[in-house]
C-alpha cells in the first residue's frame, strides 16, 4: 500500500497524517493503559520525546530530523505507521539512509537547506555519508528505547538490527598540520590594509584564527560569547590571570585560560575597531563584531562562512604559488570552523600539554564537583596553556603583555 497520495512529505509541524496511519492502532503499541505518556498517536509521541531537548537547540534540531525522516517514511513509503515498523521495515530503512529514493519526493533539488517554511523543503539534501547514517540509527535507537521505556511502545525493533563490532576511535583526521596552520597564519599577516574596510578584514581574520586555536571553541561557544564573558582573577602566584567563560554543549557552563599572547591579540582586535583595549566584565557586545549594523551576536552560519572565507583566501593564495600547492589548497578547501578546534587540541597534544588539561580546556568532559575547590590544579592548567599553546604571529601584538 503506498499512501503518497494521502500524506504529502512536509515538516512534522505542519503535517497531518489519517487516522489510519497515525500509530492509536499500531502493532507495536504498548499494553492499554501502561503507557506514561497522554500521547495516543505516533506524531505526539514523538514530540514528547523531542520535548526533553528542547532546551538545546543543536540537539533538537538533530534528533527532530532524524525521527522526521523516519516517520516520513513509514508513512509514505511504506505505507504503515511508526509505532508498526518491524525488524524487517527497519533493514529496509537502512538501505534506503544510502540513497533516499525517490530523490524527487525526498531530497532537495539542489542539494540547499530551504527554510522548513519553504515549498522546496525535503527530509534529506542527498543521500547520507556513512557517519550520518550510523548517527541516524544512533538517535533513532535511543528515541525507540525511550519510548519503550514510557510504556508507548511494546518492544523495540531497532535493538535487534546486527551492530558491527566496536572498533577503537580513529585518530582525528580533520586538522591543520602544523605546516599548513603556518601557511593560513601567512596569508593573514599578508592581507592588505590600506583602507579602513581591508584594516577592519585584517582585524577580524587575525583575532577570528588566534580565537579559534588558542581557545578550541565549538562555532556555537564562538557566536555566542560576548566581550564581557572574558573575567581575570589572582592566581596562587599573586599575578593576574585572565579567562573566558563559556556556555558548551548540553548548556555546561566552563572557563577556558585566556594566555597572555590572546588577551593581546583582543586589546590589538579591539583597539582596531576604535573600543577601549580591555573589556568591561558586563560588557554585551559580541566576542566576534559585525561590520555593520547592530552589535549583536552572529549567528553560527555566519562564523562559518568567515571562517570558510579565510581558508578559501588561503588556498587561492598557495594555488598563485604553483602546482605545488595544490594538495595543500585542495585541503584547505574542505576545512572548517571545526577543523580548528581540533587543530587546537592536536596541537597541544603534540605539544606535550597535559591530556588532562586538554579535556578541560575544550569541554569534553564536565570537572566533577570535587575539582571546583581545586584551584591549584587550575593554576597549573593556566600556565601550562599559556606557556606551551601560542599562536606566534610573526610580528608580535603592539599591545602585548
Amino acid at each position: 500500500m503506498n499512501n503518497t497520495d494521502l500524506v504529502a512529505v512536509q515538516p512534522v509541524e505542519s503535517l497531518v497524517v489519517p487516522s489510519a496511519l497515525d500509530g492509536r492502532d499500531g502493532s507495536n503499541r504498548g499494553v492499554a493503559g501502561s503507557s506514561q505518556l497522554a500521547a495516543d498517536n505516533d506524531l505526539d509521541a514523538l514530540r514528547a520525546w523531542l520535548s526533553n531537548y528542547a532546551d538545546t537547540r543543536t540537539t533538537f534540531d538533530n534528533y527532530r530530523k532524524e525521527a522526521e525522516r523516519l516517520l516520513l517514511w513509514a508513512v509514505v513509503q511504506l505505507g504503515k505507521p511508526l509505532s508498526s515498523l518491524t525488524h524487517e521495515d527497519l533493514l529496509l530503512y537502512k538501505a534506503f539512509l544510502v540513497n533516499p529514493q525517490p530523490a524527487d519526493r525526498w531530497v532537495s533539488a539542489t542539494g540547499g537547506k530551504y527554510p522548513r517554511s519553504d515549498a522546496r523543503w525535503r527530509p534529506f539534501n542527498g543521500p547520507l555519508s556513512p557517519a550520518s547514517q550510523r548517527q541516524a540509527l544512533i538517535i533513532l535507537n535511543a528515541m525507540f528505547t525511550w519510548l519503550v521505556n514510557a510504556g508507548y511502545l511494546r518492544g523495540n525493533p531497532m535493538a535487534l538490527l546486527r551492530q558491527r563490532a566496536k572498533r577503537s576511535a580513529p585518530r582525528v583526521t580533520r586538522y591543520l598540520s602544523i605546516s599548513l596552520w603556518d601557511e593560513v597564519k601567512t596569508w593573514v599577516e599578508q592581507l592588505p590594509q590600506e583602507s579602513e574596510a581591508e584594516r577592519k578584514y585584517h582585524a577580524r581574520c587575525r583575532w577570528l584564527t588566534t580565537l579559534f586555536y588558542l581557545q578550541g571553541m565549538r562555532i556555537s561557544e564562538v557566536a555566542g560569547a560576548r566581550m564581557g564573558d572574558f573575567f581575570r582573577r589572582l592566581g596562587a602566584d599573586g599575578q593576574d590571570q585572565w579567562w573566558l567563560e563559556t556556555v558548551g554543549k548540553g548548556d555546561k557552563a566552563r572557563i577556558v585560560p585566556a594566555s597572555p599572547e590572546l588577551i593581546a591579540e583582543l586589546r590589538r582586535y579591539r583597539t582596531a575597531n576604535g573600543l577601549a583595549a580591555i573589556p568591561a566584565r558586563a560588557e554585551e557586545l559580541p566576542l566576534i563584531l559585525p561590520f555593520k549594523g547592530t552589535a549583536r551576536c552572529l549567528s553560527r552560519s555566519a562564523v562559518h562562512d568567515a571562517i570558510k572565507g579565510i581558508f578559501a583566501g588561503a588556498a587561492t593564495w598557495l594555488r598563485g604559488k604553483g602546482a605545488d600547492f595544490a594538495d595543500r589548497a585542495d585541503e584547505l578547501d574542505r576545512a572548517s570552523a571545526h577543523w580548528l578546534r581540533h587543530t587546537a587540541g592536536s596541537h597541544q597534544a603534540d605539544g606535550g600539554v597535559d591530556l588532562r588539561t586538554i579535556r578541560d580546556n575544550l569541554g569534553h568532559v564536565s570537572l566533577n564537583t570535587t575539582s571546583l575547590y581545586l584551584h591549584t590544579e587550575d593554576d597549573e592548567r593556566h600556565r601550562e596553556t599559556a606557556n606551551r599553546h601560542r599562536m606566534g604571529w610573526k610580528h608580535a601584538s603592539e599591545n602585548g603583555e
